[in-house]
């Protein structure tokens, strides 16, 4: 028990005496020959009191609260705890009393005016040090910005709590907007809901707001967008909260406020969790993560670490990256057992070496060569690392009884026109072959683009717009899929937990984007105007891209699973086992003698729905560059 709650104990040893005492007063007022008829009796349930209160409200963990940050959750804690004891303390007062041994004066109203007293002191003695503590909050210094908060719900109120408690932010919230009629003209800590989200124009010319916070996580894009356009054209600054999937094992408070950013305005609404799922494939379990340096493979080893695992290797190629994956969760998991391996996937031998000192039982397989024109002109290293390392993933892992595999594949395995779409094609049928020849729970799970990962359109616009502009796209009809890293990462783990051997899941992305609405949205978030400010020219359709993607085959059915956002394909094109194993054995051939040619024409032979020689075309770097 921490010096503080010493205090508190003997706080609440005081109060014992005074609410008996106090109880026996308030129901006896002042009877003659108190202490000879009532004094025995109030002196046994003061030791009573003394003995049992203490040892029940320990029992509650009213000791090791730390009651600053009490809150509703503690009053009822409260509650439950003084009953308790009162219920115990009278039960043996009047066992006492039947055996005569409280003298010949007991009052029973009195064991129920020392609830309420007990009550009373237990729960104001710990809000009054809440009180004392809000009282205790650093004074704002200069003149505080005027904040105008879109969402009344929990994450408005939060941010409203926050603000208030930390005064030296300088930010002081003016009211709220919320569509919910049922809280207009209402106060939520004395800040007004002063309107609905379609009065956002008119109160900001109406009211003087210097900054306007969107306090809902689950905020649709149109929501977000209709906010930004507004405070643009109205130049007032706006901050978001961050969504779902950002909050997850993280505290919500002001510092994580932060600029609107472009995947906030192609936010979906939350797909649930399933949780316990979750729990049981990861916790307590060894985990290994390929490509864990990458974007997608960071963010699988940073909400893995959530379910405990008892391991979590980070296997990747790039000592830098996984130095960084590694300080970043060995600062948010001190306690987590967290092994860092430098490795490749296509050193088979060095995989065994690593499989056999770690005995994963979970491998999430993110290690992948993904840049699309990148892979067009060093087609042996998109085989050698797609096709050929996954493959030596696949075997060790059955070697050495790996338990549950999980591949990261792409929307362009679908039909695909390029290399990279065909090799990750290749990795899928090796995966889904494996699971069928053991019966292992080895799957796949395929989405489109991953917003804000290495390499990804946002970032490029970005820069692109830092130097002034023009932003560069292919076709003005170009549209892709597209998720935040978070969500991609949690629908993934959604996946791998019901998978029982053999799937191949898609996780829904909505409908497709337009990338020429995208580059505009980002340029006006930039403060500046398409066209006038930053302009935008077509550079035209590069070497095995389409207009479109797809996330499933025409001809192919999809079963729904118990999570709304992912389905199962009931029909993936297989090769048999020993058809697969030539043209595995014909890749490494070809890799080995630096055949491109001859891989791409093998690649269209073996793949469904493959065609990329159709679209092949000599590329130069502008190609790659755009």
């Amino acid at each position: 028990m921490s010096l503080r709650n010493r205090y508190v104990l003997l706080a609440d040893m005081l109060f014992i005496i005074l609410a008996v005492m106090g109880s026996y007063l308030l129901r006896l007022e002042y009877v003659p020959d108190f202490s000879r008829y009532y004094g025995l009796s109030a002196l046994w349930l003061i030791g009573l009191s003394l003995l049992i209160k203490p040892m029940v409200y320990y029992f509650f963990g009213l000791y090791r609260r730390l009651w600053v940050y009490a809150s509703i959750g503690e009053l009822k804690l409260i509650a439950v705890a003084v009953t308790t004891a009162s219920v115990i303390v009278s039960a043996f007062g009047v066992a006492f009393y039947s055996f005569g041994w409280l003298g010949i004066g007991f009052s029973r109203t009195a064991l129920a005016i020392d609830w309420l007293l007990s009550l009373l002191f237990v729960g104001g003695s710990r809000f009054a040090l809440r009180a004392w503590a809000d009282s205790r909050h650093p004074r704002r210094s200069g003149e505080a910005k005027k904040i105008l908060i879109i969402g009344a719900g929990d994450a408005g109120a939060l941010v409203v709590r926050e603000l208030q408690k930390n005064p030296q932010v300088n930010l002081q919230p003016i009211g709220f907007l919320d569509d919910d009629p049922a809280k207009q003209n209402h106060q939520i800590h004395n800040v007004p809901v002063i309107g609905k989200l379609s009065d956002l124009a008119k109160i900001l010319d109406a009211r003087p707001v210097d900054e306007v916070v969107i306090a809902i996580p689950t905020a649709p894009g149109k929501v977000v967008r209709l906010v930004s356009d507004v405070c643009r054209l109205k130049g007032v600054p706006f901050r978001t909260m961050p969504g779902i999937y950002e909050l997850l094992g993280g505290k919500v408070s002001v510092s994580r406020l932060r600029e609107v950013d472009i995947t906030d305005l192609l936010r979906r609404e939350p797909a649930r969790m399933h949780e316990e799922w979750i729990g049981a494939a990861l916790e307590g379990r060894r985990v290994l993560v390929t490509g864990a340096g990458g974007s997608i493979g960071r963010e699988l080893c940073r909400q893995i670490a959530r379910w405990q695992p008892d391991e979590l290797v980070l296997l990747g190629h790039g000592e830098n990256s996984i130095f960084e994956a590694l300080l970043e969760l060995k600062a948010d998991y001190p306690a987590l057992k967290l092994t860092p391996v430098i490795a490749d996937v296509r050193d088979q031998q060095r995989l065994n070496a690593v499989f056999a000192a770690h005995r994963p039982q979970v491998v999430f397989h993110a290690a992948a060569h993904k840049h699309v024109p990148l892979m067009e002109i060093n087609v042996e290293e998109a085989v050698a690392n797609n096709i050929l390392g996954t493959r030596n993933l696949v075997e060790v892992a059955d070697q050495h009884s790996v338990e549950r595999l999980v591949l990261i594949s792409t929307d362009k395995a679908v039909h695909p026109a390029n290399v990279y779409g065909a090799t990750k094609r290749m990795a899928e049928m090796i995966v889904l072959d494996a699971a069928r020849r053991t019966g292992k729970a080895f799957a796949v799970v395929r989405f489109g683009n991953v917003l804000g990962s290495r390499g990804s359109v946002v970032p490029r616009f970005k820069r692109m717009i830092a130097a002034g502009g023009p932003i560069q796209i292919t076709h003005p009809q170009m549209e892709r899929f597209f998720m935040t890293i978070p969500e991609a990462v949690h629908l993934v783990l959604q996946a791998a937990a019901m998978g029982s051997g053999g799937e191949a899941f898609l996780l829904n992305m909505g409908e497709q984007v337009k990338i020429l609405d995208l580059a505009e949205d980002l340029i006006r978030l930039s403060g500046l105007e398409p066209g006038r400010d930053i302009e935008i020219v077509f550079t035209g359709i590069r070497p095995g891209e389409k207009l479109r993607e797809e996330l499933w085959e025409g001809d192919k059915t999809y079963d729904k699973t118990a999570h709304p956002d992912v389905f199962r394909s009931t029909g993936e094109d297989l090769a048999d086992a020993e058809t697969l194993r030539a043209a595995l054995e014909r890749f490494a051939a070809l890799v080995a003698a630096s055949q491109p040619e001859a891989i791409i024409d093998l690649l269209d032979a073996v793949v469904p729905g493959s065609a990329i020689r159709a679209n092949f075309r000599p590329i130069d770097v502008t190609d790659v560059l755009v």
